[in-house]
């Protein structure tokens, strides 16, 4: 049935796939760092002090003192060629990789902070017909300051929207086998490509305020469950840290950098440091644990110092991205 010559535009139906990384500031500058650190700092799932009692902090001292530090450290790993921190252009390249298994699907991508925003894609998608659209949370461990603030935000947007699109979210993959087998796979590959042999392999995790834990946040049993696997299959010596804590309250343990410092004196000075809990290279990566962690191991007395990338945008971590998305798709695409 045809519609009326009057009848608003409508597009043809489509399914859609959104991924949803932290992001990062739009240059490497103190304003825009300012800007990003303004955004992501203010998210209550991040920060859960009482706003009466934060905002005065983050307002007042953070946000003077913080951008100008942080902007450099942004500065030494910006991709200039490109336009983009790494962490922006991984996930860039992993939307297009991701798109080219898909024949069909709109495959994009959004930051839960920054640009592109979460609810300017989301309603791009819609505009572009998709009225089903799968969110896929680049967290492979849950935890409520990282995934769940982006199902906040998409249900923010969704409740502003009078046609809303059906949404499917794919669940945490800490323990799920495909990201397990990825894993070991990438960092045995990175591991061969070394010059050393490493006596350990360090498991690090972002770190979470030790509260959460009491307060009913799986993410460090997921960490820890993940860390496990991992060892497992590589069947080599490992062990699980937690890095980037701030402030004077206890955060999840152990922490990295007390555990780089002493290593050596436990007679463990080669070790290759693996950040599992990322699927794209960022800051905290490749400036905190690449960059100060080394350091900090080879003045402990350590002698050899590798980082393992992430899964980012090669082979294992396409492969990984294609397959839980697929299986999150079934029953709106053929998945067979």
């Amino acid at each position: 049935m045809a519609r009326p010559q009057d009848h608003p535009p409508i597009a043809d139906p489509k399914i859609g796939v959104l991924l949803v990384n932290l992001g990062s500031p739009d240059a490497p500058t103190k304003a825009a760092v300012k800007r990003y650190l303004a955004e992501f700092l203010s998210d209550r799932r991040v920060i859960e002090i009482p706003p009466i009692a934060w905002q005065p902090i983050l307002r007042g001292i953070i946000l003077n003192t913080r951008p100008k530090k942080s902007a450099a450290l942004y500065a030494s790993i910006w991709d200039h060629k490109r336009g983009g921190s790494p962490l922006k252009l991984i996930t860039e390249d992993q939307t297009a990789a991701l798109a080219a298994t898909l024949p069909g699907v709109l495959v994009d991508h959004a930051m839960r902070y920054g640009a592109p925003a979460i609810a300017e894609r989301l309603t791009a998608m819609k505009d572009a017909g998709c009225d089903r659209i799968l969110i896929c949370p680049m967290y492979p461990q849950y935890s409520a300051a990282t995934t769940a603030t982006v199902i906040d935000k998409a249900s923010e947007t969704l409740g502003k929207m009078r046609w809303q699109p059906s949404l499917r979210t794919v669940p945490p993959w800490y323990d799920d086998p495909l990201y397990i087998d990825a894993l070991a796979k990438d960092v045995n590959d990175q591991v061969a490509a070394l010059d050393f042999e490493p006596d350990e392999i360090i498991v690090t995790f972002h770190g979470m305020p030790a509260r959460t834990l009491s307060l009913g946040d799986p993410y460090h049993c997921h960490c820890q469950k993940t860390s496990r696997l991992l060892g497992e299959k590589l069947a080599r010596p490992y062990r699980t840290v937690f890095q980037s804590r701030f402030g004077p309250a206890a955060w999840l343990q152990p922490y990295l950098d007390k555990t780089l410092a002493a290593l050596p004196s436990e007679g463990v000075r080669k070790i290759a440091v693996v950040a599992p809990g990322f699927v794209a290279d960022c800051l905290e990566t490749l400036e905190e644990i690449a960059g100060e962690g080394k350091e900090l191991f080879m003045q402990a007395g350590g002698t050899d110092f590798a980082y393992l990338a992430c899964l980012n945008a090669r082979a294992h971590g396409i492969e990984l991205l294609a397959s839980l998305v697929k299986r999150e798709l079934g029953g709106w695409i053929e998945t067979g």
